[in-house]
């Protein structure tokens, strides 16, 4: 199981690599044809992706340095180095978020409005048209290698490709003299930048601070329930080390079923969680189950 997540991850870098290298293309093309053509929407785009490099440089170095086996300081492996590179990525898409709407912001307040030329839509579109194409390749490499990090960096794809389209739809309209329309629409990008860092920061600090979804754990305990010889789970806890899973549950099995048969269903309940949902390590702990004498 191990030796396997270890490969399903070093699959998922080829995700990372590709969003790296598109991010690199577009964010070079808007910032330069941004500023050639005098859009303020574009350059922020253009900031945009250049956070999603290093979004993406930090999601690629934490699927690497994830598949590090433990050590003696690391006895559960080094999975989390993936959620604190996430949580470093927050901290720069908010202080770029926020120095681009500040900066529109200043703009709209000065009455700095300009015409941009039309090309820079055009870019917008194209730039759209390739991250919809990464889009929909990261998606489908998460779903096949079980990778919460790149479906994570894959939806930010897909949102960054909306943001392209918009932002050229705000470049037509200012082309047109709608020049406001420009800075309105780089609040709007700094506004989505800020957002998308307080979401990475909240889903960080939620893991890191090993807290876990309550429906999955109710989930996974139904499940338990089903298996043969448990007449009840008495406790069940859950913590999450970078996109892996680890579950602790306490089952009441009859007291007079030998070690051998206990162990075989323990063994049942880890291959159930982890075939069924992809639980990557569940440890059971049996009690004796006593009938309640009301």
């Amino acid at each position: 199981m191990l030796e396997e997540r270890y490969l399903e991850l070093k699959a998922a870098e080829k995700g990372a690599v590709i969003s790296i290298l598109a991010y690199i293309l577009i964010s070079t093309l808007k910032l330069t044809v941004g500023i050639w053509a005098h859009s303020a929407a574009l350059k922020a785009d253009g900031l945009n992706n250049f956070t999603d490099i290093i979004a993406s440089l930090a999601v690629l170095i934490g699927l690497r340095l994830a598949r590090r086996p433990a050590d003696d300081d690391h006895r559960y492996g080094h999975w989390k180095v993936e959620t604190v590179a996430s949580m470093v990525t927050s901290f720069i898409m908010l202080l770029v978020g926020g120095q681009v709407l500040i900066s529109s912001i200043k703009s709209f307040l000065n009455n700095e409005t300009t015409r941009p030329d039309p090309l820079a839509a055009y870019v917008g579109i194209f730039s759209a048209l390739i991250m919809l194409g990464v889009y929909f390749y990261n998606r489908k490499l998460a779903n096949r290698v079980r990778s919460g990090a790149l479906l994570a960096a894959a939806k930010d794809n897909l949102s960054d490709a909306y943001t392209s389209i918009g932002t050229a739809v705000a470049i037509f309209a200012a082309s047109l003299n709608w020049h406001w329309l420009d800075n309105g629409a780089a609040c709007i990008v700094g506004l989505i930048i800020i957002k998308t860092g307080l979401e990475v920061f909240s889903e960080s600090a939620f893991s890191l601070s090993d807290g876990f979804s309550e429906d999955l754990l109710k989930t996974y305990s139904k499940e338990v329930m089903t298996v043969h010889g448990v007449r009840q789970v008495s406790e069940i806890r859950g913590r999450t080390y970078g996109a892996n899973i680890f579950i602790d549950v306490v089952v009441l099995m009859d007291g007079d079923l030998s070690v051998n048969e206990s162990h075989d269903i323990t063994e049942h309940i880890e291959f159930i969680l982890h075939e069924k949902y992809g639980v990557f390590d569940t440890d059971v702990h049996v009690e004796p189950y006593k009938e309640s004498a009301f």
